[in-house]
């Protein structure tokens, strides 16, 4: 088995080396080969340039930089095209996801066809504010009873999924947007009758960079998305 990490940079020059440090570290005790594939939207802050300067010679790093396109949805597609792997993880680069769970969510994939992490199963949880999490939780049962997914955290952004059940699906309806796809991504899958495990993941606090979320931009996004899905105003 072979496995592709997939990290998605803009201006993450801070905390880019260590977090692919700690992957080494953590992976290095596996037993399955593994790459970690960075793609890079051209960030201002020389993210790109940081990567080639830390691991010039690493065949494992393999940094994609794109020039000419933009976003964090279609910056994971293009990681997932350009992979090697057979099992995905996607993850967020500023370690608001422990790195540590990833060889979790690998043998999870094992035995189910995605391993979903969730701040709202038993275990799971933020180092944030009570009212943002809360908030979080509700617009994640708002999806849960508009749309009829089983999911309780739809907006997670971090799991692992064997590659192959991409066949078929038209991945271009679901990867764009920012943390919306996610929502699509975890519908579509449920529909095409896939076995998904949600594992508990608390999201820790950014080390490095600063959020490129605009939390009411995206409320209004994600809203705006689920409906369109709920509506049929959507492939």
């Amino acid at each position: 088995m072979r496995v592709s990490i997939i990290l998605p940079t803009y201006n993450e020059k801070e905390s880019i080396g260590l977090l692919i440090r700690e992957i080494h570290h953590i992976l290095s005790s596996e037993s399955y080969e593994s790459e970690i594939v960075i793609v890079d939207d051209n960030s201002p802050d020389g993210t790109y340039q940081e990567i080639l300067n830390y691991f010039p010679d690493n065949p494992s790093v393999v940094p994609l930089l794109r020039l000419h396109e933009k976003g964090l949805a279609s910056a994971i597609l293009h990681g997932i095209q350009h992979s090697s792997g057979d099992v995905i993880v996607v993850m967020d680069t500023d370690f608001n996801h422990p790195p540590n769970l990833i060889p979790l969510l690998v043998k999870i994939t094992e035995y189910f066809d995605i391993a979903s992490g969730s701040r709202y199963v038993i275990g799971g949880g933020m180092e944030t504010s009570y009212g943002r999490y809360l908030g979080s939780k509700l617009f994640n049962k708002f999806i849960h009873y508009t749309l009829g997914v089983k999911t309780t955290d739809n907006l997670s952004g971090y799991f692992a999924f064997n590659k192959n059940i991409l066949d078929g699906i038209d991945l271009q309806s679901i990867f764009y947007g920012y943390g919306d796809y996610f929502i699509r991504f975890l519908y579509v899958m449920q529909k095409h009758h896939k076995f998904i495990l949600e594992v508990p993941v608390v999201y820790k606090d950014r080390k490095g960079g600063l959020s490129k979320t605009n939390l009411k931009g995206e409320l209004c996004r994600y809203t705006f998305s689920v409906l369109k899905i709920r509506f049929g105003i959507w492939k």
